[in-house]
């Protein structure tokens, strides 16, 4: 029989109840049922005499004869104890539950085994609903006293009286009658020295001592980790060879004209290294596909104008592409100033153009005039024709699906690639989700950025904030006040900021405020966002609609109200708004009264720390890698045994080997392949469906 097979229905004890209970746990076939690992285990093999007992509630295994069985106590506080003795002494099982039953199971002088917490009470030493084994010459202590594995359970597991047993039992059946399928190749096994699979199953359900789960596990961690690997390797490969990649020989005009004529600074270490690798990569006659990782304000822009620059001195097009047309704007203006005097053509497509203006653009991009267009999603619209398409650089990576980059794969002659994120992702995340690009991290601020500060401040200062606040308006500055979404009700969220809208105008009645809420539409949105923008607004009051990567130079406060409401990784992306300009800037922290040990543990880690990917793996940490990106957003697989923030050099060691695997046999056609082959093609045809690949 296979391990493939997808019925469980000829299990034997498998009522309704008990196949809908497993089909909740995500069990439907044979092979999920071997898939169904433990959540952890019972070490009956501790098997001690009574006298040894110290009653500090160890879990022990003691083996006696009943010495009696009564019943003690009244009402709630009736219970059946049974006394058993081995030749040093005496302890009593307690049952609070099922005694009617219990007091049937039990005669004097039966031999058994009974497993749990041993506990002292005065002179006695009692287990309270000890797991209990009638002991025989067909059945010794050797067949209790061994590891038992607990499984995953619902609620509808006692109502079935589906048992942790009966799976062991079902678990057992199969490991003993069906053909188990290796398909890792001998040389993984070699290197790894990984079990068998077959062994790996049993030692995962029935391990004979810790070790024996330990490597088990470690294999089957292994294993998911690489199917992944694999897929990523494989995209990887798909994209290189479809695409050679234009390849950009000269440097010679607006490169080293904008770096060591225009530029008014000098270039951190982080943006001199990713500018380097893009180099590299434009040489190298593959199609570029990099991402640019680096913290707020860490200087990204000026790496990707770096990128445009190589490619318009190859006399190729560029496309720049951000999530929203007032960010798209602000690049707009970004790079117009940057460039401005340089002879370049940079022409600005949104959504919201009249059809006049639009024409005008996309005959600009067809006929080759324009050099550098920056938009939204409008760029890869089917209309927009590029004369010559080289370079594209994608803004806030993560608020575009992974299908729209593969579409602008296709915009051109397979235009190399440049995606930026400006949300800090750790390495063990950022190895996996992004496992189909290249990496740079650009760490550090660039010089004349001053470090935020950050304080929490309890409601009795208020005031005091409020007159700070007086004080940096009057001083040119500007005040971001925000509010958090409420029981994630969007009513709740507005009524929230309204309410606080209102108190900050009575208060600053000398002052310009205005509010940006969720229920606006977009063009209201970017009215409101523009005037504080402009400077005609003094403080904005919002809830967490206000835009990442907005650039507000004087904004240099600002204050989150319910601060503990908020992940980390949030704090620090609104932290991030201000602090854009030269002006010293603060991040004022107001808790509720009462705060969750986790909400202190945020709260204190953004006063301590401003390092983007330090606050990335403690929010890592708190909300594990599904809650942190969005598993179905990322593409991020639901690993069900592997842990890629615990299991980080598992990850890398399947990850080494995956791409060993897809660069020296893509196709998987050689001979010690084709186990694998029959177990990964599933899998991978999923994952490049996904991406826009299939």
């Amino acid at each position: 029989m296979s391990l493939y097979q997808l019925s469980i229905t000829k299990l034997h004890g498998l009522s309704t109840k008990r196949l809908e209970a497993l089909q909740k746990e995500g069990v439907f076939s044979e092979r999920d049922l071997l898939n169904y690992f433990p959540r952890r285990y019972l070490d009956r093999s501790n098997v001690q005499l009574i006298s040894h007992l110290m009653g500090a509630g160890e879990d022990v295994t003691v083996v006696g004869t009943v010495l009696d069985v009564q019943e003690a106590g009244y009402g709630k506080s009736k219970r059946l104890e049974v006394s058993i003795k081995d030749k040093t002494g005496i302890l009593k099982g307690v049952w609070f539950r099922g005694a009617s039953y219990f007091k049937r199971v039990f005669k004097k002088d039966d031999k058994v085994a009974f497993f749990g917490q041993a506990k002292r009470y005065g002179r006695s030493i009692t287990i309270a609903h000890p797991e209990v084994e009638k002991l025989s010459e067909k059945k010794d202590i050797d067949s209790f006293s061994k590891i038992v594995p607990i499984y995953p359970s619902n609620k509808d597991f006692s109502k079935s009286r589906l048992t942790h047993k009966l799976i062991a039992d079902w678990v057992q059946s199969l490991l003993d009658t069906i053909d188990i399928e290796e398909y890792l190749p001998p040389s993984i096994m070699d290197t790894f020295g990984f079990p068998g699979r077959a062994d790996a199953y049993r030692m995962i359900h029935f391990p004979a001592n810790t070790n024996e789960w330990k490597r088990a596990l470690e294999r089957f961690k292994f294993e998911e980790f690489l199917m992944f690997e694999l897929s990523m390797a494989k995209l990887k490969h798909r994209v290189q060879e479809r695409a050679s990649g234009h390849i950009f020989k000269t440097f010679d005009q607006f490169t080293p004209q904008f770096f060591k004529k225009v530029l008014p600074f000098q270039l951190t270490e982080g943006q001199t290294q990713a500018l380097s690798d893009i180099k590299k990569d434009v040489q190298s006659g593959r199609q570029m596909n990099r991402l640019i990782q680096g913290d707020v304000g860490a200087g990204k822009t000026i790496v990707a104008i770096g990128a445009l620059l190589m490619a318009i001195d190859n006399g190729y097009q560029t496309a720049f592409l951000a999530p929203t047309e007032i960010l798209a704007e602000q690049h707009y203006r970004t790079l117009s100033k940057y460039l401005e005097g340089m002879g370049i053509n940079i022409r600005l497509l949104v959504g919201g153009q009249k059809s006049k203006l639009r024409m005008d653009v996309l005959t600009d991009i067809e006929g080759g005039n324009c050099q550098i267009v920056v938009g939204t999603h409008a760029i890869i619209q089917q209309d927009v024709r590029f004369h010559k398409l080289g370079l594209a650089v994608i803004d806030e990576q993560h608020r575009f699906g992974v299908k729209q980059r593969a579409e602008l794969l296709n915009k051109g002659e397979h235009p190399h690639i440049l995606v930026m994120s400006a949300t800090p992702i750790p390495r063990s995340l950022a190895m996996t989700v992004y496992a189909d690009l290249d990496i740079s991290i650009i760490k550090g601020l660039p010089s004349g950025r001053k470090p935020i500060r950050t304080a929490i401040r309890g409601r009795k200062k208020r005031e005091d904030v409020f007159n700070f606040v007086e004080q940096e308006i009057n001083n040119g500055g500007q005040v971001y006040i925000i509010y958090p979404l409420v029981e994630e009700s969007e009513a709740l969220d507005l009524k929230d900021a309204t309410a606080g809208f209102e108190k900050i105008q009575k208060r600053f009645p000398d002052f310009k405020v205005g509010l940006l809420h969720g229920r606006m539409s977009s063009d209201e949105k970017d009215d409101v966002m523009k005037a504080f923008i402009r400077n005609d607004l003094h403080i904005l009051v919002s809830t967490t609609v206000i835009e990442v990567g907005v650039d507000v130079p004087n904004a240099s406060i600002m204050i989150i109200e319910h601060a503990e409401r908020f992940g980390l990784s949030q704090l620090h992306q609104l932290r991030g708004r201000i602090g854009r300009g030269e002006r010293q800037s603060y991040c004022i922290l107001f808790p509720d009264v009462k705060v969750s040990k986790a909400g202190e543990f945020r709260l204190k880690t953004m006063e301590e720390t401003n390092d983007g990917f330090k606050i990335a793996e403690a929010d890592l940490k708190l909300r594990g890698p599904g809650d942190f990106l969005g598993t179905k957003q990322s593409g991020l697989p639901d690993f069900k045994v592997g842990d890629i923030i615990e299991d980080q050099f598992i990850l890398s060691q399947a990850k080494e080997t995956a791409h060993r695997i897809i660069s020296n046999d893509s196709e998987l056609e050689l001979p010690e392949h084709q186990a694998l082959k029959t177990r990964f093609t599933p899998y991978y045809k999923e994952k490049a469906e996904f991406y826009g690949m299939g």
